[in-house]
């Protein structure tokens, strides 16, 4: 059985990762025959959000592993000891955190600086061939870090011009998608799906999630 890293980056759309996007991508896996492996990056989120108010909560402290076990259900290690040797693919789905705890995109946009050890993974799966997915906001990770080393990966984020745009300024190739698809980089075993960056529903989310999911096991 395959087992593929699901990288998070806590609980939560507007400060950590996207809920149905992650439960989309485990059911994915276990539903082709794939063991979903978690991790997350054991550092301080860069806020807190109340998602009733959408606004931030001044002063309060979260930790990104600890809030992302509240997703992988207490399963789930710090991403410093993950290896690509011992996995055969990895998956980041969305959702803010993925743009202010795995990188500083939010803040930063094309110059932002990506996570130690997200770098690091992304770089040894390119480096070893094996597949990576990523998930709605997700995929200017992986512009920053291929990209930004000379590789003209090709992802999407769908049609948001701005994004797409700063994915064009790391070196990497934006290509538009519709939320029921997935963009695939054959070259660079790279997969990307627009999910809640152009989703109006779940499904539309689920049907671009399963599809990745296929694409990516694909490769193994």
């Amino acid at each position: 059985m395959p087992n593929v890293a699901v990288v998070l980056s806590g609980c939560g759309r507007l400060d950590g990762s996207e809920i149905t996007e992650s439960i989309c991508t485990i059911l994915a896996l276990a539903q082709n025959g794939a063991e979903p492996v978690f991790f997350a990056p054991n550092i301080p989120q860069a806020e807190v959000v109340n998602h009733l108010e959408q606004a931030p909560l001044a002063g309060e402290v979260r930790n990104v592993l600890l809030e992302s076990a509240r997703i992988a259900r207490g399963h789930i290690a710090d991403l410093a000891v993950a290896r690509a040797d011992r996995l055969d693919a990895v998956i980041f789905p969305g959702g803010q955190g993925a743009a202010s705890n795995l990188c500083t995109f939010m803040t930063d946009g094309p110059a932002c600086r990506v996570n130690d050890h997200v770098a690091r993974i992304i770089t040894e799966m390119h480096e070893l061939g094996k597949p990576i997915g990523a998930i709605c906001i997700a995929p200017v990770l992986v512009a920053r870090v291929l990209g930004g080393n000379g590789i003209p990966v090709r992802v999407t984020i769908g049609n948001e011009k701005a994004v797409a745009q700063a994915i064009d300024a790391m070196g990497a190739v934006h290509v538009e998608c519709p939320v029921d698809d997935c963009l695939v980089d054959v070259d660079h075993k790279v997969v990307t799906t627009p999910a809640y960056m152009l989703a109006k529903s779940a499904s539309q989310v689920h049907t671009g999630i399963a599809k990745l999911v296929v694409e990516v096991l694909r490769f193994l």
